[in-house]
């Protein structure tokens, strides 16, 4: 039950605590809920398995006792195994997915001309993102800074840097594999995605000092990359390996909402309460398996051979 608590809570974290914080704090969320839910799955399933009769002989285990003191139906520890199967396919496919999009994209920066984190592309499409990679590689093209104006260019420019810097990539990987795992945490993994842009936003509003400027920044590069979609490598963009900063990731609206406030502060209020969500899945994953475990110990000691 504690998932679909997340995926309520993550706009309101994302919107009220710093961006920073925001983002460790949905993505480490999602991470634990994924687990723990996919956890409480497998020790149901495993109540099934240890009722077959060859497995039950195995652990010396008693069936009688199986059947009639677990708490869980027999219908109910199929559908479990069947979810949890289903979820483990998912989360390998969606780690195959990025890991392999995660290397394409560290040899397209390592392929991209120079030595510098910065390459300017001859492409009269505005666009501008940000590599994986050690280090990641900055990419921007001419129709971008044309779009744009000296100061408006510093803006893009510490934007992406954030993101290179902070590696925001392993923060939407991690919480896109969470939600393959768990499909309730999908709002919380779009939410991460949103407070990364937030996160890159607030260094260039430090960099240039006006928050006013950052703003209009980020809604002219932003209309500008819509008018002319660039063509770019489309699998790494359907996988959100390329931050596309300006146009695809974040709402724009509020991101630029956020900007033309000041910055927010820390609710410890809200920071406690989610981590309190949190703990209680993680707690009730352990009462599952120490359940388990006492279930399976008093089956050994029914076992008659």
């Amino acid at each position: 039950m504690v998932p679909p608590f997340a995926a309520l809570a993550a706009r309101p974290i994302a919107g009220r605590l710093p961006p920073a914080a925001a983002t460790w704090l949905l993505t480490g969320s999602a991470l634990v809920l994924a687990v723990t839910s996919s956890a409480v799955l497998g020790l149901l399933a495993m109540t099934a398995v240890a009722r077959i009769p060859l497995v039950a002989g195995l652990g010396h285990l008693s069936v009688q006792v199986m059947v009639r003191d677990d708490p869980a139906s027999l219908p109910v520890a199929i559908v479990a195994g069947a979810a949890c199967a289903a979820v483990a396919a998912a989360a390998c496919r969606a780690l195959c997915r990025r890991g392999t999009a995660i290397v394409a994209a560290g040899r397209q920066a390592r392929r991209l001309p120079g030595t510098g984190d910065v390459v300017v592309t001859e492409d009269d499409a505005a666009d501008a993102y940000t590599l994986p990679g050690w280090p990641c590689r900055i990419v921007i093209t001419s129709g971008m800074l044309r779009a744009l104006t000296r100061p408006e260019r510093q803006v893009l420019l510490a934007h992406e840097r954030a993101h290179a810097s902070w590696k925001h990539y392993l923060f939407t990987s991690a919480a896109r594999l969470a939600a393959a795992a768990n499909p309730l945490l999908r709002p919380v993994a779009s939410e991460v995605g949103f407070t990364v842009e937030r996160w890159a936003d607030e260094p260039a509003a430090t960099v240039t000092g006006d928050r006013r400027l950052t703003a209009r920044a980020v809604a002219r590069a932003a209309l500008a990359s819509s008018a002319a979609p660039p063509a770019r490598d489309g699998t790494l963009a359907q996988l959100g390996i390329v931050d596309v900063s300006m146009r695809h990731a974040g709402p724009v609206p509020r991101r630029v909402a956020a900007l033309l406030q000041p910055p927010p502060r820390l609710s410890v209020l809200l920071l406690v309460a989610a981590l309190l969500l949190v703990a209680v899945s993680g707690a009730s994953a352990l009462v599952a398996a120490s359940n388990l475990h006492a279930l399976i110990e008093y089956a050994q000691s029914g076992y008659r051979g």
